[in-house]
């Protein structure tokens, strides 16, 4: 079993990513579900679905490239760890690599990016960060 079920995702969709692969599948859990509709609204994804077989549930995301055959992630890195949790507030929270990357926080209102965090003037936990 994976520690670290956030980590585990982000570098299966960075390793899919470089490889050019159409899909990558994920463990299930509700936060990578959430994360992964941060990314969808974004634009970083297509799509994802929620799969079960045999009663173990597992996500298929569908990755997203430009008309070149690029990937539209160029960089994906997880901020807070198991060992290390990092909290900003919202004051914190203002733009990522000047509008083109957002940090998904997990807060209070969900889990959400961090333009709608500082809109709301919420803060959280820094869960990961795209762009």
């Amino acid at each position: 079993m994976v520690n670290d079920i956030i980590a585990d995702s982000l570098t299966r969709i960075r390793n899919a990513a470089m490889r050019r692969l159409d899909n990558t599948e994920l463990y299930y859990a509700k936060i990578v579900a959430s994360i992964l509709e941060v990314f969808k609204n974004r634009g970083f994804i297509k799509d994802y679905k929620v799969n079960d077989k045999d009663g173990k549930q597992s996500i298929l995301v569908q990755l997203m490239y430009d008309e070149r055959g690029h990937s539209v992630i160029n960089e994906i890195t997880r901020i807070s760890k198991p060992g290390r949790r990092v909290y900003k507030s919202s004051s914190e929270l203002k733009r990522f690599k000047n509008g083109y990357g957002i940090i998904v926080v997990s807060t209070n209102k969900g889990v959400i990016s961090n333009d709608e965090a500082h809109k709301a003037n919420v803060g959280g936990e820094a869960l990961c960060s795209i762009w």
